[in-house]
């Protein structure tokens, strides 16, 4: 069965998952600045104090460790900010 569907609503759908997706990547880049300098300020200290971190961590793996926070920081905040408004969205819709 094709159920009939207005362009209007159409568009006002895709204007709401634009949104959505906008302040989940507003929320997901914030995320991500702040684990990059709370991940950099430990890591670099570290590196500095300890014997072991000196060895072992070069520039590269610190930039990695504080790579890897930000990105999954950014993915998580961002998926659940989505997921947020998309589930209030659904309530209001029905």
């Amino acid at each position: 069965m094709v159920k009939n569907v207005s362009l209007d609503a159409v568009d006002q759908k895709l204007a709401l998952a634009k949104q959505c997706s906008h302040e989940g990547v507003v929320a997901g880049a914030k995320a991500a600045v702040v684990a990059s300098v709370g991940t950099a300020i430990p890591i670099y200290a570290f590196g500095k104090m300890s014997p072991w971190a000196k060895t072992y961590l070069n520039p590269t793996a610190k930039a990695l460790i504080i790579s890897t926070a930000a990105g999954m920081a950014y993915f998580v905040v961002a998926d659940k900010t989505i997921l947020k408004i998309e589930r209030q969205n659904s309530f209001k819709q029905n």
